[in-house]
């Protein structure tokens, strides 16, 4: 489980104590408090002992971002997948089982799945998995469309990940998007999102998804970027 980090100090224990109540444990948990001056670094540090026999590796660099951050944990991984969850968020108590279920019954590159996404006091959630279910045709497209998938659903097949370079460290944001398009352009890449919501999504201010004007520019970068791509099919 790789979470980047950044002034996070008071969420991280709601997202390790997510990953606590996992029905499957994971290997290991990377956090990488990325150039935090808050006490995020000392926070993680103390849940360490109440992470049973997960390993908790947690890691200080000086600032560069979620991309860099979430590369950083990547190369110190040591899993058959990695697992992304933003500081921010939370998982529900069978993501992990349910997810690696349908990992182990196929070769997907990835697998995602529906998100709880809070703001404020209100909830709801995104259906990702309509979008891909009525999907007749490549995913690339369709995810080229309307980049549904939330970063904090995803379980992914670490080589996978890093063959096909990692997360763009020149993006502010969207990353993700880059990413998933990157994966998905290799012609033997599949991918899944199944129709349960595991990830509750807190939207906070000053949280990169928040800033809707830099996510915007980054997806009109990526958009142009992949063109070629989109041309050939």
């Amino acid at each position: 489980v790789l979470i980047p980090a950044y002034r996070s100090s008071d969420t991280i224990i709601r997202a390790l104590e997510s990953i606590a109540r996992q029905t499957v444990l994971p290997l290991e948990v990377i956090v990488v408090v990325d150039g935090s001056e808050d006490d995020t670094y000392q926070t993680a540090i103390s849940y360490k002992n109440k992470m049973g026999e997960v390993k908790l590796n947690v890691i200080r660099q000086d600032h560069q971002g979620a991309g860099a951050a979430r590369n950083r944990a990547i190369e110190e991984s040591s899993g058959t997948y990695v697992a992304f969850l933003d500081a921010d968020d939370e998982w529900l108590s069978e993501k992990l089982d349910r997810t690696l279920s349908f990992l182990e019954m196929d070769n997907f590159s990835f697998v995602s799945h529906n998100v709880i996404v809070r703001s404020g006091e209100d909830e709801y959630v995104v259906d990702c998995a309509r979008h891909f279910n009525n999907n007749t045709e490549d995913h690339f497209v369709s995810i080229y469309r309307r980049g549904y998938i939330s970063t904090s659903t995803v379980v992914a097949n670490r080589q996978v990940v890093v063959d096909a370079g990692g997360f763009d460290t020149s993006l502010a944001t969207a990353q993700d998007f880059d990413l998933w398009l990157s994966l998905l352009k290799n012609p033997e890449s599949r991918m899944l999102i199944f129709d349960d919501a595991l990830t509750r999504n807190h939207i906070t201010e000053g949280s990169i998804t928040s800033n809707t004007a830099r996510r915007l520019n980054c997806c009109l970068r990526i958009a142009m970027r992949y063109i070629p791509e989109l041309k050939k099919r």
